[in-house]
This record gives structure tokens, C-alpha cells and sequence, in this order.
């Protein structure tokens, strides 16, 4: 069952990496943030609650707060979209990733603020490597960091701020929900929030235009559908520290795919950058694990 929690986790955070390709297209295509953003949530709203009636899943004995909560919840995804989606309107996608990722230190924050959990000498130490590989990853030392735009720097990091609250509060809110309809609440408050922030696009959204159908759909599958329905088998089946720690794939798998598809350049310093950051997630999620185990050998020892 573990291996089975495993494949499924990695699936669902590799899914997520490839998002870059068809928002970058979506771009180059001359479609705007809100066009993306509208039919993306849209076609993930569909899918989602199609499986759920299918499954015949009920909401009966589910109080309306909880669905409240749920949806609510799901408006960090929808800012999240928004935010990182916006980032690539000005920044190469390896960069928007590579922010998007300060939700490893940025849920920190949340857990301290909101559970009054304290950070460990491991949660300051995977900062400091965090940091450190974002400096190298982001291109600061060959001076090309400096050049871009702050307008896509300050959205690539807001979207690192509303994952983190999605991680945090994801796992706080109605967790004895089907995954299935706790996905599709989520999908329906990102349509909403969507629906309210771009509400000019509307009137203008060219409802026939397949093309368009099609890059939301590839966004709303790899962004919107496998993540959290591979997650929601996958990560009960498995720690939630393992959990975190696979999830770090996505961001190889995007820099890969945008090198590869979207012709994007990382040099070695880059690469070195992002091996930091993953390994800052291992020492995060990790790090307290091996220590404990080291000090309990030791007493033993003795």
C-alpha cells in the first residue's frame, strides 16, 4: 500500500509540473490571464463534479460550514493560479517555479502563526538552504535576476504564499469529506473567486473558440484534476512528511519540461540552486525524524 501511496503522490506532483507548458502557449497564443484562468477552473468544476456524481458520492450529513470552509479553502488554489499564472506573463517559467516554492518556508510562518508550533533548529537550518539555493537557482550571481520585471517577482512570490495556505489549510478544514467532493469544493470556490476577479473578461470570452478549450483543458487536467485526486488517494496511504517530500518533483519536472518544450535555458548554477531547494524540503520534512532516531541510538548505547 505504501508503494501504491508513493506512485500515486509522485504522479500527482509530477502532473503539476507540466502547467508551465500550456499557460506559457496559452500566452504565446495571445489569450489573456483571465481567459486561462475562467476556463481552466470551468472544465476542472465539470470534471470534478461529474466523477462525484458518478461515484454517487452524497453531501447529506455534511454541515454547511464545512462546505463553506471547503470552498473557502479552495480560493487559495484559485489565487494561487492567478498569482503563478501571472508571474509567467513576465518571467521564464523555471523562475515563476522556483518562487512558487517558498511555500516550504512560507507554510513555516503559517504553522507558526496559526498553531503557535515554534520552528526547530532543522525548520531555520532548511530556510537558510532554501534561501541560499534561491539565490543560486534564481540567477542573482550571473546578474541576470536583477533584470527582471518586479512586477513578475512580487506575483511569482504571492503564489508561493497562497500554495502555502492551501498546503495549511487543506489539511485543517473537513477532513472527513470524500477526496473526491473535498476536490470538487475546492474547484468550486477557485471558479468563483476566478469568475469575481475577471468578471471584465466575460462578456468578451470566446466561447467557441476550441483552441482555447483545448489549452485550458490541458491546464485544468495537469493543474486542477490529477494533482488532488492523486493526492487525495495517495497521501493517506503514506506520511505526510513522505508526502511533502515527493511533491519536491514537481519542481525538476518543470524546469525539464520548460528546457525541453518551451526551449528555456538554466545554466549548472541553476541546477545547483534547485537541488538545494529540494534538499532543504528533505531536511524540513526530515531532518527532526533522524535526529530523534540519532539521540535514541545513542541513549540506547549508552
Amino acid at each position: 500500500m505504501k508503494g501504491k501511496g508513493m506512485t500515486l503522490v509522485l504522479i500527482g506532483a509530477a502532473s503539476f509540473g507540466f502547467t508551465p507548458i500550456f499557460v506559457k502557449t496559452g500566452f504565446s497564443l495571445g489569450y489573456t490571464l483571465g481567459e486561462l484562468n475562467i476556463v481552466q477552473m470551468f472544465i476542472a468544476f465539470v470534471c470534478l463534479w461529474g466523477m462525484s456524481s458518478f461515484k454517487r458520492i452524497s453531501l447529506k450529513g455534511t454541515s454547511k460550514g464545512d462546505l463553506f470552509k471547503m470552498m473557502l479553502t479552495g480560493t487559495s488554489v484559485g489565487l494561487t493560479s492567478i498569482f503563478y499564472y501571472g508571474a509567467m506573463q513576465y518571467l521564464p517559467a523555471s523562475i515563476a517555479i522556483i518562487l512558487l516554492f517558498q511555500f516550504v518556508w512560507i507554510g513555516m510562518i503559517y504553522e507558526w502563526i496559526f498553531t503557535k508550533v515554534i520552528p526547530t533548529k532543522i525548520n531555520f537550518l532548511s530556510l537558510a538552504v532554501t534561501l541560499f539555493g534561491v539565490v543560486l537557482a534564481s540567477g542573482v550571481i550571473g546578474g541576470g535576476f536583477f533584470s527582471l520585471p518586479l512586477a513578475g517577482l512580487l506575483l511569482g512570490l504571492l503564489s508561493g504564499f497562497s500554495y502555502a495556505g492551501f498546503v495549511f489549510f487543506s489539511g485543517q478544514v473537513a477532513t472527513s469529506i470524500d477526496p473526491l467532493v473535498r476536490s470538487a469544493l475546492m474547484v468550486t470556490g477557485s471558479l468563483i473567486l476566478v469568475l469575481v476577479v475577471f468578471v471584465q473578461d466575460l462578456p468578451t470570452l470566446p466561447l467557441f473558440d476550441m483552441q482555447l478549450w483545448s489549452i485550458g483543458g490541458g491546464v485544468a487536467l495537469v493543474g486542477a484534476v490529477i494533482p488532488p485526486l492523486f493526492f487525495a488517494q495517495g497521501a493517506p496511504l503514506i506520511s505526510g512528511r513522505l508526502a511533502n517530500v515527493l511533491s519536491s518533483i514537481e519542481l525538476p519536472v518543470a524546469i525539464v519540461s520548460s528546457m525541453i518544450i518551451l526551449a528555456e535555458s538554466v545554466s549548472l548554477i541553476q541546477w545547483l540552486g534547485v537541488v538545494l531547494i529540494i534538499a532543504a524540503i528533505f531536511i524540513n520534512e526530515l531532518g527532526d525524524s533522524w535526529l530523534k532516531g540519532k539521540t535514541s541510538r545513542k541513549n540506547q548505547a549508552l
